[in-house]
């Protein structure tokens, strides 16, 4: 059975549940959007399954659509939506029009249960850090873009998927 994740935006206005069968927060992603919405270090998804989003305080979200190549000939809107609360900017989960099925929910917002921490973290995006921005600490691989599995096939890989 799916893990059941419970969260919050930072001042209470927004809580939420989401089940999840993909829990571990293993990935760090340092693209310049997760680095501006989630702090200087980048941003933290776990996956979820969007049909069992519940939601207290919805008259307190916003929407963030990203442009994206800004300032390029080719620049565009995101279809992809971050969900935060309007009153204290606190990202809740990211959804995207292409996976609709699937939202990821930031592990900042999540309360409950602790997380578990994975044995080797991946960081995507490096190619978009500043040099400032530190790496995280111990084991870790690191991919200038993304990495080539997906958040379910690593947990799944991983014997971390919980159906």
């Amino acid at each position: 059975m799916p893990v059941e994740l419970k969260g919050s935006c930072h001042c209470g206005a927004v809580k939420f549940t989401v089940l999840s069968s993909m829990p571990v927060p293993f990935q760090i992603c340092l693209c310049s959007i997760c680095r501006k919405v989630g702090g200087v270090g980048g941003s933290i998804h776990l996956g979820a399954h969007t049909h069992t989003l519940q939601i207290e305080g919805k008259e307190h979200m916003s929407v963030y659509k990203a442009v994206m190549n800004r300032g390029q000939k080719d620049e565009h809107i995101a279809s992809s939506e971050r969900n935060f609360c309007s009153k204290c900017s606190a990202m809740l989960w990211l959804w995207y029009e292409t996976s609709p099925e699937l939202l990821h929910p930031f592990a900042s917002a999540i309360d409950s249960p602790e997380l578990q921490v994975p044995e080797e973290i991946v960081c995507s995006k490096v190619d978009s850090k500043p040099a400032y921005v530190r790496l995280p600490e111990g084991p870790k691989k690191v991919y200038d873009g993304f990495p080539p599995s997906t958040l379910e096939s690593w947990h799944k890989d991983n014997n971390e998927y919980v159906p």
